[in-house]
């Protein structure tokens, strides 16, 4: 298969997993939060912002009259439901207004291996794409106006394959990237607010944890920097390329990630995101990753990566984020 194909595959996938303000250290107790109740963490959330009054449904005319400048006409098409999540909430949560940049990199496939739970290798198994190699996309996303305020998160997904299908290698990832229905493991996931890590972990059985993210841009680059929450130290360094020759053709993405919850039942979840404005290439100069030897680049180090398959650069995107279900429900109606 060529190279060329299993790249552009690989491209697609995850647009991304898993499933977006400008740069802010983690929350502290300060005169512009309050703090609230959930699952019994208390979280410090912006005063009067978005997620003090609603709770995660907040009404689109609110949205509208905020933020005119947002076209909201894809959110009025999804209907909100009050779930139970490990605290009551309404699922899909909404994402009006983000940016992200992605790059995509093969890895070492043994130690990919490892990193998927034991209870969940019948059901997923990272994609080989050649001998030896998987494939992993490292995700800076920026949220800038959501159900749940802002913030800035990075996500470290594996490719997998999708629950119940044979693993067909390359096959399988060109398939998933036709159909626009992508499927990965996260490993990692840093965050930069309270809210977005309980909510993460407590809600959705996701990997994060609260750190200070600073996110950068000039004229031709968007930067971010991931601080150690150990150390206070800077840690990784992602310094990626504005790409010129932005397509504003619309293209809708599902992105779904399994895991387990605190039972040890397997679930997955999903996004479904509308890119608006993307561009893509192939080329290793547009990313610059720097590992300063902190906990996440030491992980990530561990991964081998190679080169980098393709990078992704998506200044304006919208997404709906499903709560999570049990695998056996997908696999039943599937």
């Amino acid at each position: 298969m060529e190279l060329r194909s299993i790249a552009l595959a690989t491209g697609l996938f995850l647009n991304v997993i898993v499933i977006p303000a400008w740069a802010q250290p983690p929350e502290t107790q300060h005169p512009g939060n309050v703090v609230i109740n959930i699952a019994g963490h208390k979280v410090p959330v912006v005063a009067g912002g978005l997620y003090d009054r609603y709770r995660s449904n907040p009404p689109l005319s609110v949205i509208a009259a905020e933020a005119p400048s947002i076209d909201l006409s894809w959110f009025k098409g999804l209907d909100k439901k009050k779930v139970d999540m490990g605290f009551e909430s309404y699922s899909p949560n909404f994402f009006y207004q983000n940016s992200r940049v992605t790059a995509i990199y093969t890895a070492d496939l043994d130690r990919l291996r490892e990193l998927i739970p034991a209870e969940m290798q019948n059901h997923i198994q990272p994609i080989q794409i050649w001998p030896g190699r998987g494939v992993v996309a490292l995700t800076a996303f920026s949220y800038n106006y959501c159900d749940n305020d802002s913030y800035h998160e990075v996500a470290l997904a594996i490719a997998t394959n999708k629950p119940g299908r044979s693993n067909l290698g390359p096959i399988s990832l060109i398939s998933q990237s036709m159909s626009d229905d992508l499927w990965g493991y996260v490993v990692k996931l840093p965050v930069n607010t309270e809210i977005a890590r309980v909510r993460g972990v407590v809600g959705y059985n996701l990997p994060k944890w609260l750190t200070g993210i600073n996110r950068r841009e000039s004229d031709s680059t968007v930067t971010y920097e991931i601080i150690d929450s150990e150390t206070g130290k800077l840690d990784i360094t992602l310094e990626t390329k504005k790409l010129e020759d932005l397509s504003d053709k619309v293209n809708m993405v599902t992105s779904n990630f399994t895991n387990a919850d605190k039972n040890g039942q397997l679930q997955y979840g999903y996004a479904v995101s509308r890119l608006l404005s993307h561009a893509s290439n192939s080329d290793a100069d547009s990313v610059k990753l720097t590992l300063n030897g902190g906990s996440l680049s030491k992980y990530i180090e561990s991964l081998k990566l190679g080169k980098m398959m393709k990078y992704e650069y998506v200044p304006d995107f919208q997404s709906a984020l499903y709560a999570p279900a049990p695998l056996a429900s997908m696999s039943a109606s599937d």
